[in-house]
């Protein structure tokens, strides 16, 4: 089973903006990094005037289109957490944005410090991530890093969970 890393923060915290930076660093190490995204807002991956678009909208309760380079499944309904990490479980990492109540080793995202009572409020809190170097320095909590800190988050990342 390959390890998982969530990363979680409120929004416009910048939880996509550090996942991308952290997937070129792990893929430049050639590791495998597969990438879960919760939305709870709702999303539309697929367009009208595709074809597995016309199959969904004729009432399919589950359409996929495979190519030699990519596939793509579209089900009417969310998918467990749990059971997105077993499809994946042949990769090197697994990153989640989001999930933030799921019990897997969390880095929490900090727009600023109103947002320091969320790291309280999670479980598998492993590290912390911030963006002004006046958050208070706990040093018995868990490890901080600084917004711009990307190769060493991969490095902890890759030394603790890998």
């Amino acid at each position: 089973m390959a390890p998982v890393v969530q990363i979680v923060g409120y929004k416009n915290s910048g939880k996509t903006t550090l996942i991308t930076r952290l997937v070129k660093i792990f893929n430049d190490m050639n590791l495998r990094v597969a990438v879960i995204k919760h939305d709870l807002h709702g999303f539309e991956a697929d367009r009208e005037g595709t074809d597995s678009f016309r199959f969904r909208a004729a009432g399919a309760a589950a359409a996929a289109i495979t190519s030699p380079w990519r596939t793509a499944v579209f089900e009417e309904q969310e998918t467990p957490l749990v059971q997105l990490i077993e499809h994946f479980a042949q990769y090197d990492l697994i990153l989640v944005e989001g999930f933030k109540w799921e019990r897997y080793p969390k880095m929490v995202l900090l727009r600023s410090t109103e947002d320091e009572p969320l790291i309280e409020e999670l479980q598998q809190v492993i590290a912390v991530v911030q963006k002004e170097a006046d958050f208070s320095a706990n040093s018995s909590g868990p490890r901080r890093f600084q917004r711009d800190e990307i190769e060493q988050m991969a490095g902890y990342i890759r030394h603790n969970w890998m």
